[in-house]
This record gives structure tokens, sequence and C-alpha cells, in this order.
């Protein structure tokens, strides 16, 4: 008896410090505060009159629970999945009394457990239960042929090219892109549509560069009207620009050709190299992009200046069109014959395309014979003269024809060889018939 006195006198002095303690959680459960115990163990001492004696290598419950450390040791034993049971203690414990509050929230415990998903939202805390973090919404994992091998979505491309329009708009450098429409204004102003990786790019007229010769030899009207002519003309090709001004929130693009022409020419024609020299000189073979065809010329641009080549200068074979081999948008070599630099603006060269490729009409003709037939194809007529491309290779000239009809242009005839002129390299004969028309 005066023992389980001085034990409720214990434990009542500690309660006024323990009910101030916050109340700790392990594992989604709640702790039993010091109150808790000290009821348990008033009930008990007013209950039973009886405690056992104390065993040696046992402690007492503390007072107090505030910290993890000082948390009872039973909530902290190992339950074994297949009994859900403490194991047993190396050295036996005291009975641990229970008040009716504690034996009711026992009860409670058992008849309804915790949800894993209640269990962590006890464990966060209330802000778990109430805020939300937003999630991202993830794309679709696409499966691909190859293992581990990535998908660039149209998405992913777009952006990438409006990354790189964003570069050049902010370091002036020069784009390639296609030519692929001519617009008016509402002003009545007309504009040339550029695609450059499906982004469009608006550049004004006067910004295209586009000077035709004006003297009396060149005199086909009004400049505005040659000028759409030939805009039409250059509809699919290649053109360089420099972008003026973007708008991100729509993705329109307004640039100057002429910028980028003129940059071009200072970095060709007029800047040297280390040896003096120009890089554009005499007697070059230059890279070159047809920006126009036409039946007997074809317009090239070289690095920034444009020019005209002739159908004569165009192949050492006769041409009766030049869309049968040239066509807009195609990279050819020319050879520089002339270059004229008076300034940045007024800079002129002369080219030509056979020269790079070779004659090989004298070879060709060697395998022509006398009085041999064979079949060729009418590239022009001029002055009752046809002019034929014999499927050998050879340039032939025909002053007549036996046939009923008129041969015309592109027509397949049979043409007999009565003489070979070895200083024009061509063959002259007469059309003895024609085997095909082009109607």
């Amino acid at each position: 008896m005066p023992r389980t006195k001085k034990l409720t006198e214990e434990v009542q002095n500690d309660i006024p410090t323990a009910v101030n303690t916050e109340t700790p959680h392990f594992n989604g459960e709640t702790v039993e505060t010091a109150s808790s115990q000290s009821d348990a163990a008033a009930d008990s001492a007013n209950d039973t009159q009886e405690v056992p004696e104390k065993k040696e290598g046992m402690s007492e419950a503390p007072a107090s629970t505030s910290t993890e450390s000082e948390a009872p040791e039973y909530l902290f034993s190992p339950v074994t999945p297949e009994s859900g049971e403490a194991p047993a203690p190396d050295e036996p414990e005291a009975p641990n009394p229970q008040s009716k509050a504690s034996r009711k929230a026992g009860g409670a415990k058992k008849g309804k457990e915790e949800s894993p998903a209640e269990a962590s939202a006890t464990a966060e805390g209330p802000s778990a239960k109430t805020s939300k973090a937003p999630r991202k919404k993830q794309a679709t994992p696409v499966l691909t042929i190859e293992s581990g091998g990535e998908i660039e979505t149209q998405e992913d491309r777009e952006d990438l090219a409006w990354h790189e329009v964003q570069n050049a708009y902010r370091t002036k450098k020069i784009l390639t892109g296609v030519l692929g429409g001519i617009e008016k204004t509402e002003t009545d102003k007309t504009i040339a549509v550029v695609y450059y990786k499906e982004f469009r790019a608006v550049i004004p007229m006067s910004e295209m560069m586009i000077n035709p010769v004006e003297d009396d030899q060149h005199n086909y009207g009004e400049l505005m009207l040659r000028q759409n002519k030939i805009l039409g003309n250059m509809l699919g090709a290649e053109i360089d620009f420099i972008v003026k001004g973007i708008d991100s929130k729509v993705r329109s693009i307004v640039a100057s050709r002429k910028e980028a022409m003129l940059k071009k020419r200072q970095i060709f024609y007029m800047s040297t190299d280390a040896s003096g020299m120009c890089r554009i000189y005499e007697d070059r073979i230059v890279q070159a992009r047809v920006i126009a065809v036409a039946d007997k010329v074809i317009r090239v641009e070289v690095f920034g200046v444009e020019c005209s080549i002739l159908a004569r200068d165009l192949s050492w074979d006769w041409l009766g069109d030049a869309h049968e081999r040239f066509n807009v948008g195609d990279q050819i070599l020319v050879r520089i014959l002339s270059v004229k630099r008076d300034s940045l603006e007024n800079i002129s060269i002369k080219a030509d395309v056979k020269s790079v490729a070779g004659n090989t009409s004298r070879d060709n003709l060697k395998k022509c014979r006398v009085q041999g037939k064979y079949a060729g194809k009418v590239t022009d007529i001029h002055k009752g003269t046809v002019f034929v491309r014999l499927s050998i290779g050879v340039n032939a000239v025909a002053h007549s024809c036996y046939d009923n009809r008129m041969p015309g242009k592109k027509d397949d005839v049979s043409f007999a060889v009565t003489h070979i002129d070895e200083e024009r390299n061509v063959a002259v004969g007469i059309i003895t018939r024609i085997i095909r028309q082009n109607i």
C-alpha cells in the first residue's frame, strides 16, 4: 500500500507537465500521452490496489513523451506479418494497465483499420488533404522500331525551327527558303511569300532586289509589270533572306532578300582573302542556283548576283527548249567569264555552262557516216532551215524535207547524212520522213 500511494503521487505530480506536450505521430498512429498513462495508473491503483513488484532490469514508464526517444518501448517492437503479434521480449514485462478510454480507443482501432491512403494523409499532415500539387500531363509513350529510338513530333520540329529563326533575327544570319507565293496587300502592294521550314516569311517587292536592265535593247514595258513577270518565273526557286522582324504569338516573319544579297556581295565580290584575291574572279567555276527558266535562256543567282545565260552557252548540243535540262531550283556549275565591280549595288557578271561540261561533239561526229540514216529530234526552225539533234549526239542541219508534212519543233524525224562539216562540227543532210509529230 505505501508503494502504491507513492506511485500515484509521482504520476499526479507529472500530469501538468505532460498536458502541454504535443502528441507525436509514429507510422500514422497517435502515441499515448503521459496524461492517458497517468489515468491508467490511477485506475489500476483504485481497482486492484496492488502493483506487482518491480523486477530487476525493468524501467518504469516515463512521465513525458514529448520526443521520439521518450516514447514507450512497446510502440517500436516489430510485428511479424504472419501472426500480427510482437515477438516475446527477452525478459518478462510488467502488465500494462489501461484505462477505460484506452480500451475504447483500442477497440475502435481493431474494429476499423485505417486505409493506406488515410495513413499517408495522417503522416503528411492536414495540408496534404487540402492542397494537391498540379500534375503535368505526360505524353503517351511511342513504341519505336529500333530499341531506344526517339520520335521527333511535328511540334518538336516547329519549336526547333522557330528557335533557329529567333537566333537568325538576333545575329542577322542569312537563311534560305523557297519562294512559294506572290500576293497583293490591301493597299495593292506586291509581296513575295517565302517558306522556311513551314514558317511563312513575307518580303516586299522593294526588298526582293529585282532590277531588270533598262535600255533600248531591254525595253519591255512598265517596270512594275516586268518585275512581276520575273517574280512569277521565280516561283519555286531557293532564295536567301535576312529576318527583319518576328511575331512570336502567331510566328510570322518579315524579311529582306536585298540585305542578304548585299551581304553576300560584300563577302564574295568585294572582300579579299589572305592572298589578296576576291572569292569570285574570272575563269573560276562556281555553283549557282537556277531561279528562272525560259525556252532559250535561264537565269541564275551566283552568290548574290543574278545573270542570264543564253541557250548557246548552256550546252554544246543544240537545245530546243531549256526546260528539257534545267528546272527552277536546280543547282548547277557555271564558269565566270567576266566580272564588273563598280560598287556594292552595281556588280554584273557573265557566265556559261557548256565550258564546264566539255566539248564532246567532235568525238561524236566521228560516229557519223555519209549516206547513213539516223533518228533525231527537231530543236529549232529558222528561215526554212531545220536544226536537228541526232540520237548519236551529233548536231545536224537539214535544208529540205521529203515528207509531205512540214516538220515542227520537237518532232521525231529520220535524217540522212549527205555531208560532214568538221569546221562547224555539224552534219548536213535531208529529212526523209517524220517519225512522230509533237502536236
